[in-house]
């Protein structure tokens, strides 16, 4: 399989899981302003939609959201136990998660990202984040893990959008409980091996 991923975007969190599962994963950078990858490729022509994470199965299919590329790749270790069996609540329970982080968190993240952003904008874009912060935060009071005492592909996932709090300067100290938590995972040996291959300083 091969990852197409551009350093500290949504890609890391597949970069975390493989890492977590033992995946034999070969990787292409992509430069999303150019639209080509370190190996020569036009991007596009790999994913129409134009941007990372995308993951080339050996079959040559291909899967471009972050959600479903996690559940897959979960999905190919098992043992790994980065995601309940098929049908059980447990498993439910960490694709709400999935689903909070990516329409609640990443979108929330989405205006921060547009420069120039009026002041008034960006105050009210980071409002919001906060309270999606502060419902983290209660969550994370009473257990490791998003989903309980286990680390899933839904950690993967919200831990990689939560480090971009460092890049827009966003103030976490009324969340004692989130600065825990990405701590906790920071630590975790295969989430330093990703941020190192990534040319990241380990998180937060």
């Amino acid at each position: 399989m091969k990852l197409y991923y551009t350093p500290g975007a949504c890609s890391l969190a597949p970069r975390i899981i493989a890492c977590e599962a033992g995946l034999d994963i070969e990787y292409d950078k992509v430069d999303l302003k150019t639209q080509t990858t370190a190996s020569g490729r036009d991007f596009v022509r790999i994913n129409p939609k134009g941007y990372v994470p995308a993951l080339v199965l050996q079959t040559g299919d291909i899967l471009a959201e972050v959600p479903v590329i996690l559940e897959y790749m979960a999905d190919q270790a098992p043992g790994a136990r980065l995601l309940p069996k098929l049908g059980s609540l447990d498993r439910y329970r960490v694709k709400e998660w999935l689903d909070f982080t990516g329409a609640e968190l990443h979108k929330g993240f989405d205006p921060l990202w547009t420069a120039p952003m009026p002041p008034k904008a960006r105050q009210l874009a980071v409002s919001q984040l906060q309270r999606r912060f502060a419902y983290l935060d209660h969550c994370l009071r009473e257990r490791s893990y998003l989903a309980g005492e286990h680390f899933t592909v839904a950690d993967a996932y919200c831990f990689t959008v939560l480090s971009w709090t460092r890049f827009h300067r966003i103030d976490l100290s009324a969340h004692p409980a989130v600065i825990e938590y990405m701590t906790r995972v920071s630590t975790r040996p295969m989430v330093k091996h990703a941020l190192q291959a990534e040319g990241l300083a380990t998180q937060p």
